[in-house]
């Protein structure tokens, strides 16, 4: 064989070898989805940003870098030893919840005090984001001692219980919608763990039948009391709007009514960048953050809302893959945890966009605009990808 043909092998194989090894340490499927839902984000506040001065840019952008550095770390990690740190990681999961009403570091922003500011460097972040992942770790460490099978029901109201301790923190911290976030994540790792299907429909009915409960005490409360006990006003506003729509179309349904027009609005097509109405001109409310699929329907259409549906389903569905590969159950449960997150923000936030869900304040996961979020979302891509790293390693 001449010498020109088997040096030519040599380097097909050595590159044939450089993408095996590349696919061993990467799950690609879910790295080119994150990055082009990155882009896409990056394209919508860049279109915001032309029309909503609150809607930096170049902060944006500052968190994307933040964020992939975060994620970059989360992969060279390995969290299998985290599997039996239980107590440890549920005093961390508190702190981090609490850490806005410490002096010193707390920061209001929007009148809420949900922030702290980061000494020396002067940044504002949420710590609530970073909770939203140490709880799902502290849920998979416990329910990956049951090793796929919850026998009792005691066991399985411990394992309810310990969920309610950090959802109930971030409600009392005053953040609603991500205490939900918390515990839609929690419960599908619970739903994981292996409890039996009579338990988990009972459950949902209970907390059926205590949230209605609960929403008539707060009326009988207030009118007693005259003012909000356990529910805020604009907690029970956004419910009843969402119960009807046009019940107050110039007050607490304002929002919605605009996000509707705003996606509608839109076609096909979308009416395309900087050309945004509703959000451009001051219409629709926290366009670029909460409302950030209207702005984006509105800007690129059903198009443009197809595709980014599209992007994020490829990354859910490659990121059970990745969780159906791993060897180690605990790694699993926390993968399953950030499917459930991701999902239910997902859901959440296009839902209260056109009136399927009730409206919170909750982003859309790589689109809104917000370091905070883009952080933690990143990080969470991060942890996925430790997860195929270690995938067929002994736990």
């Amino acid at each position: 064989m001449p010498a020109n043909e088997r040096r030519i092998k040599r380097i097909n194989k050595k590159m044939g070898a450089g993408r095996g090894s590349l696919s061993q340490a990467v799950n690609i499927p879910v790295l080119a989805a994150t990055l082009a839902l990155i882009l896409f984000g990056c394209l919508a506040v860049w279109s915001a940003s032309l029309t909503i001065s609150v809607a930096s840019f170049p902060r944006h952008l500052f968190g994307i870098v933040l964020g992939l550095a975060v994620g970059a770390l989360m992969w060279r990690i390995d969290f299998r030893a985290l599997g039996n740190l239980s107590t440890a990681l549920l005093v961390i999961d508190l702190i981090v919840i609490f850490m806005p009403f410490i002096p010193g570091l707390s920061y209001r922003a929007n009148g809420l005090t949900g922030w702290i500011r980061v000494p020396l460097i002067g940044l504002t972040f949420q710590p609530v984001e970073l909770a939203k992942i140490v709880t799902a770790f502290f849920m998979a460490s416990l329910g990956a001692q049951y090793h796929g099978h919850i026998d009792t029901v005691r066991d399985y109201a411990k394992l309810c219980g310990m969920l309610a301790i950090p959802f109930g923190a971030v409600v009392v911290a005053g953040d609603l919608g991500s205490g939900l976030v918390v515990f839609m994540g929690g419960v599908a790792i619970i739903c994981m763990s292996g409890p039996r299907r009579e338990w988990v429909l009972s459950t949902i009915a209970i907390l059926i039948g205590f949230v209605s409960l609960l929403l008539a005490a707060d009326s009988v409360f207030d009118s007693l009391l005259g003012h909000d006990v356990l529910i805020k006003q604009y907690q029970m506003n956004r419910l009843l709007v969402f119960l009807d729509p046009t019940a107050d179309t110039s007050g607490a349904g304002y929002n919605l009514m605009q996000s509707l027009i705003a996606v509608g609005s839109g076609g096909f097509f979308g009416k395309g960048i900087g050309h945004a109405t509703q959000s451009g001109q001051g219409f629709l409310p926290e366009a670029h953050t909460d409302f950030m699929f209207a702005l984006l329907s509105e800007t690129f259409g059903f198009l443009g809302a197809a595709i980014l549906l599209i992007l994020f389903a490829v990354l859910i569905f490659s990121t059970i893959r990745v969780v159906h590969r791993s060897d180690s159950l605990f790694l699993k449960l926390v993968g399953v945890g950030i499917i459930g997150m991701w999902t239910f923000q997902i859901f959440e936030n296009i839902g209260m966009c056109i009136g399927l869900m009730p409206i919170t304040g909750i982003p859309l996961p790589f689109i809104s605009f917000g370091s905070s979020s883009m952080i933690m979302q990143c990080a969470t891509v991060g942890i996925v990808q430790s997860i195929w790293r270690t995938r067929s390693k002994a736990a």
